[in-house]
């Protein structure tokens, strides 16, 4: 997903509103309210609301001139999900952008009037959030982030610098990303699957997270995926710790974040 598509999407979605309401306010103030699954000291969520600023800059939508942008954070906490979206709905924004499956998640039974834009979501039309990737209908749009198909290449590089890798845990929370046990179904049913054993493994805690790896350390050919998934981001200096310690050999896209905060 490029930088520039997700931001022309959320402009777009601004004009959904009647074009005669608009034709009596020309110069209002458009507000685009963001919600993201991340908690708001954390450098990744600091990282990307910079960028969004900066992106909308580019497409002239200037923060206190023509739009007002809301930010909330959220984490994986569902009460306080709710909490938010609740104001959110009440205070009717011209579009909201929801980050991560579980604000997604609670927001698509929230509202069928306001426009949403979801990103960092996966699987959307399974989950139910959209008809189809085409045709998404209702007053949601978005991005689907990661194809089931990666599996196969997350193995395959893996593959590359352990040559006898026999087992794969997938790591993943399954209450904020549940659509990774679908991947791997997905995945396991291929005519030409990779004849390495992956399987699912729940963590919720950074004690399940040590658990794991500490296990997988114990199963001579073992390998770990951490996948996108707003806890695995959360705890990746737990996760990274371990794998170090461990000395288990580990494809994910959170070292990069975890390095550069070094």
């Amino acid at each position: 997903m490029r930088r520039r598509d997700f931001i022309k999407v959320i402009a777009a979605s601004a004009a959904f509103r009647p074009i005669a309401a608009e034709a009596q306010q020309p110069n209002r103030i458009r507000r685009v309210s963001v919600l993201l699954g991340l908690t708001e000291g954390d450098p990744e969520t600091k990282a990307r609301v910079k960028a969004f600023r900066l992106g909308m800059r580019d497409l002239g939508w200037i923060e206190g001139h023509n739009v007002q942008i809301d930010y909330r954070f959220a984490g994986t906490d569902t009460t306080l999900i709710k909490q938010h979206l609740s104001e959110l709905v009440r205070s009717s924004p011209d579009v909201i952008v929801a980050n991560t499956t579980p604000v997604m998640a609670a927001l698509r039974p929230a509202t069928n009037t306001i426009p949403i834009v979801f990103a960092v979501v996966n699987d959307p039309v399974g989950q139910g959030f959209i008809s189809n990737l085409s045709h998404p209908g209702r007053n949601i749009t978005g991005f689907s982030f990661i194809e089931p198909e990666i599996v196969g290449k997350w193995i395959n590089l893996l593959n590359s610098i352990k040559p006898d890798l026999a087992r794969i845990a997938l790591m993943f929370n399954p209450d904020t990303t549940p659509y990774y046990d679908s991947y791997l179904r997905s995945f396991k049913a291929l005519p030409h699957q990779s004849s390495v054993d992956v399987y699912p493994k729940h963590v919720r805690t950074t004690k399940d997270i040590d658990t794991v790896i500490a296990k997988l350390a114990d199963e001579p050919g073992s390998g770990l995926i951490a996948p996108a998934d707003a806890y695995v981001l959360s705890a990746r200096t737990a996760i990274l710790k371990a794998a170090d310690q461990y000395r288990v050999p580990l494809i994910t896209p959170i070292g990069i974040l975890w390095l550069r905060e070094l």
